[in-house]
């Protein structure tokens, strides 16, 4: 497992019953977590202090319980980069701290190029990966179904002084633009994608991972330069794991490029006992 060990500002502290106890900054936040089915005692003081609380409800969704007043948004940051946070109305909070895995991994990569790179990020939700990517001196394309994600992708880039850097934002329907980029003959060095479990596009477009994801590789990979860097699939279907993805890549990636696919689950680490909560799945190729 891949562990997101290097964080300051963001901190697993314990996990239990089905909740995470999380520090995001100095707010700490109670949310659900279906992967913890461990019924640990709650022995840390913060259990009964957080300052809000996730109640999923039996029918679906949720409510945040507010317990102590904080601010509508508050900024966190991971080495250089500066996140916009708030409770959103599904548990999220704006971006997923085990993913600063692959983060590094594009960052060091594009910095290790001696030429320009290009990056397409797909489903690229609130621009992690693209402010990573930028960061690090690539031009990015970052294509999300939401605009309203795009929006708070775009506001993630200011905080981090990336806002000028050569990016396109995209609101689209990221199966339409890739065909779309294959007419026009477009090439990026590095694809990054996190496809959602099920969703639907702009236009009511209906996405089911499952479905979907091997013939989606599959155009993806006419996009990829004569001498591409790197592929990488995340995942949080519990019913995709690495090695699926894994082969998944060897099979398309791999014969036309030669290279290294490997499959991994990411994780954080819990504070409270130093155990690892596995917090999803990504598969990689690079040259």
């Amino acid at each position: 497992m891949r562990v997101a060990d290097n964080w300051q500002d963001y901190e697993l502290i314990d996990s239990s019953c089905g909740e995470r106890l999380e520090r995001w900054g100095n707010i700490t936040l109670i949310r659900p977590d279906p992967q913890v089915i461990w019924n640990t005692p709650k022995k840390n003081s913060l259990w009964p202090n957080a300052d809000a609380i996730y109640h999923r409800s039996k029918s679906g969704g949720g409510n945040w319980e507010i317990k102590k007043k904080i601010p509508d948004y508050w900024t966190i940051a991971y080495r250089d980069l500066i996140f916009n946070i708030k409770t959103m109305g599904f548990k999220h909070t704006g971006i997923f701290p085990e993913q600063a895995v692959n983060w590094d991994m594009i960052s060091d990569l594009i910095k290790k190029s001696s030429r320009p790179v290009k990056v397409l990020n797909l489903f690229a939700y609130t621009g992690a990966g693209t402010i990573s990517a930028l960061k690090a001196g690539a031009s990015v394309v970052h294509v999300d179904a939401s605009k309203g994600m795009t929006l708070w992708a775009k506001e993630n880039a200011i905080s981090s002084g990336v806002a000028d850097r050569p990016v396109r934002w995209i609101v689209d329907d990221c199966i339409k633009f890739v065909q779309r980029e294959i007419r026009r003959g477009n090439k990026y060095d590095i694809i990054i994608m996190d496809p959602p479990s099920y969703g639907r596009g702009p236009g009511g477009e209906v996405w089911k991972l499952e479905n979907e994801i091997y013939s989606f590789v599959e155009s993806c990979s006419q996009l990829l330069s004569d001498d591409p860097m790197m592929f990488l699939i995340n995942s949080y279907t519990t019913g995709l794991s690495p090695s699926v993805m894994e082969y998944i890549l060897a099979s398309v990636i791999k014969p036309r490029f030669n290279g290294i696919v490997e499959g991994s689950e990411i994780g954080l680490r819990t504070s409270e006992n130093n155990l690892v909560l596995p917090c999803g799945a990504s598969s990689i190729w690079t040259k």
